[in-house]
Formats: structure tokens, C-alpha cells, sequence
């Protein structure tokens, strides 16, 4: 039986500080090309130390009482380098420059070739999250659109061109998944809130293309930026309705940090709305009355059983304790809500 008002992480989960150097994490802008100086563990160990990490994340998730389970994306450095540079195409000895939303010059993937996916990226990780859980399933990939904007292009004559190449590789990787059992599997666009007029002249066919096909269910994930990071939030989204018509089945949208006008959902008909209750920016834990409130804002506009609990975007960033003791939260305000329905 499905659970209304599941709750569920965006897709990151805080990693441990033996895995990564947090540290240094949150001193830099977030990774575009592979970033293997901030694993503390040795190479010959990598991949055991992620899985273990992975575990205590699902456990986390499950001990909290979180409905979907995610991996955490503990094996990532940022949300999008791990699938951007395991395509081809790419010169991974020589990055490219480009600038993050934030405004800044960050080293990039350089583009030199045509954009494909050759194997799947992010199945293992899957099966692994399968393997280990007997919850609902979620795996997050970056967005074709995102990933266009997170590169330097030497190869395509128009950066449409490149956003639907790597538009055909998530749809490949999207089928795979779908196929190895995820039960959902979402899309991570947040340049399409950060460069609106780009989004729309090329990015929505982008994005389309990416989700064309797929029978299992789809969520777009698009926000204002890591909290870490960016501290300034917009009163509203430059770019949402947009997917109103788009094939996924939800959308994911943050709210708490900076108290959206949660009106927007209207224009958004027929879709489930993942919306984020939790403030990133502040680690202090929210009470489960604060996050019930916040899911109350949303229910004029979207019915209870359209809707998923979840945090803001970038959980990533957060001490353990602060992540564990919002997880907690978000499950408890959510039951308050869901017993009053």
C-alpha cells in the first residue's frame, strides 16, 4: 500500500567526514570535473569505504522513518561530475572553464568530441541501494540541460546541439535504471532556475527529449542553489510552469529557506510535487510543528496525496548530526499532516 505524503530525501545525504574532506568541500564551489583529492581513503579502498557509507545513509533514511530511500549519492563528489565524466567525448586531462550560477570561473569538462554514453553510469549504485533496503527507491541523474551549461563546448556548433547529446545519454541511463528496478528516477535541473531565457530557447527540448519514453515514474528536480553556497534566496522561480506539460510524473521544488509563494503549485496540474520543508541554511533541527506547518502551506493549492515531504536541496553540506535530526523531523511533521487528512 502506498504511503500518502511519502517522505523522501532530494537525492544527498551528509557524507562521513572519514569518507570526504568536508572541509575542503565547503570551501570550493562543487566539483564539474572529478575532484579525487577530497576522498580521504586510500584508492585500494574507495569503493568498499563508499558502499559502507552508503549503508549508514540508508540506515539513516530508515531509522528516521523516510518513506523512499535514496542513496545519498555518497559515491559523488557533487551531484553531476560522476555521470558527466564517465561519458565520451570528453577531455578529462584538460578541463575547460566555465562559470557557476554563482558567477564564478569553475574548471569544467572540456567538450571534443561527440557526447555518448557507452555503459551504465549509476546501475551498480542501484543495486546496491536494492541490495540493502526493502523501501522504495529513488536515483537522481543530472540534467542534459545542467550538464550543457557545466562544460566548456569545443566540439558542437550550438550548445542546443550538445544539450540534446547529452539528453540522448539520460535517457539511456534513465531506461536502465528503470530496468535494474528503481522505483523512481529524477532529474536534476537546477540551471534551469538559474539561466531561464536559456532554459526555455533550448533546455525544455533538452529535458523532453531526456524523459521521452520511460514508463516507470519521473521527477525533475529544480532549485536555487546549495544553501552552502548560495545564501540569497529569489522570492520565486524564473522558471517552473514550464514543465507543467513536460512527461514527468513530479517536481521538485524547494520551499522553507526562501518561504515560497507556494500559489506557484497551481500552474503545475497534474503533477506530484516534491516539495522541500527543510531549511538548509540552518543547522539548527527543525521541531516536527514547524515542518507540519510548512507542508499546511502547500495544501490550498496541491492535495495531500499529491504531494512528497522532503528536504531543500544540498543535505550534502550538512554535519551528520544536523542531517539525521532533520530527517527525523521531516518524518514526524509529515505524520502530522498526513493524520489530520
Amino acid at each position: 500500500m502506498t504511503t500518502v505524503l511519502p517522505t523522501s530525501l532530494v537525492g544527498s545525504y551528509a557524507q562521513p567526514n572519514w569518507l570526504i574532506d568536508r572541509e575542503k568541500l565547503a570551501a570550493r564551489f562543487p566539483p564539474r570535473v572529478r575532484a579525487r583529492e577530497l576522498w580521504r581513503v586510500d584508492p585500494q579502498w574507495i569503493d568498499e569505504a563508499q558502499d559502507d557509507a552508503t549503508l549508514l545513509a540508508i540506515r539513516d533514511q530508515e531509522r528516521a522513518g523516510l518513506d523512499i530511500v535514496t542513496d545519498g549519492e555518497q559515491r559523488r563528489e557533487s551531484y553531476s561530475n560522476r555521470f558527466a565524466n564517465a561519458l565520451t567525448g570528453i577531455d578529462l586531462d584538460n578541463p575547460g572553464t566555465a562559470l557557476d550560477r554563482s558567477g564564478h570561473p569553475n574548471p569544467v569538462p572540456r567538450v571534443v568530441g561527440k557526447v555518448e554514453r557507452k555503459h551504465p553510469v549509476q546501475v551498480g549504485d542501484l543495486e546496491f541501494l536494492k541490495a540493502n533496503t526493502d523501501r522504495r527507491t529513488k536515483m537522481t541523474v543530472p540534467g542534459p540541460f545542467t550538464m550543457s551549461q557545466q562544460a566548456q563546448n569545443d566540439h558542437y556548433e550550438s550548445e542546443a546541439q550538445l544539450a540534446l547529446d547529452y539528453a540522448a545519454a539520460v535517457n539511456a541511463e534513465i531506461r536502465d535504471l528503470f530496468a535494474a528496478g528503481a522505483d523512481i528516477v529524477q532529474i536534476d535541473e537546477p540551471y534551469m532556475q538559474a539561466r531561464p531565457e536559456k532554459a526555455r530557447e533550448y533546455g525544455r527540448e533538452a529535458l523532453a527529449a531526456a524523459l521521452d519514453g520511460h514508463t516507470g515514474t519521473t521527477a525533475v528536480h529544480i532549485c536555487f542553489g546549495y544553501a552552502a553556497i548560495i545564501h540569497e534566496r529569489p522570492e520565486g522561480y524564473s522558471f517552473l510552469t514550464e514543465l507543467a506539460d513536460l512527461g514527468c510524473d513530479q517536481i521538485s521544488i524547494e520551499t522553507a529557506q526562501s518561504n515560497l509563494d507556494d500559489a506557484v503549485l497551481e500552474g503545475l496540474p497534474g503533477k506530484t510535487i516534491i516539495l522541500g520543508v527543510l531549511n538548509l541554511d540552518d543547522h539548527a533541527v527543525e521541531t516536527p510543528e514547524t515542518v507540519a506547518d510548512r507542508i499546511r502551506r502547500a495544501l490550498p493549492y496541491k492535495g495531500v496525496e499529491d504531494l512528497v515531504a522532503a528536504p531543500d536541496c544540498g543535505m550534502k553540506y550538512l554535519p551528520r548530526a544536523s542531517a539525521f535530526g532533520k530527517l527525523q523531523s521531516l518524518a514526524a511533521g509529515a505524520r502530522i499532516v498526513r493524520d489530520e487528512a
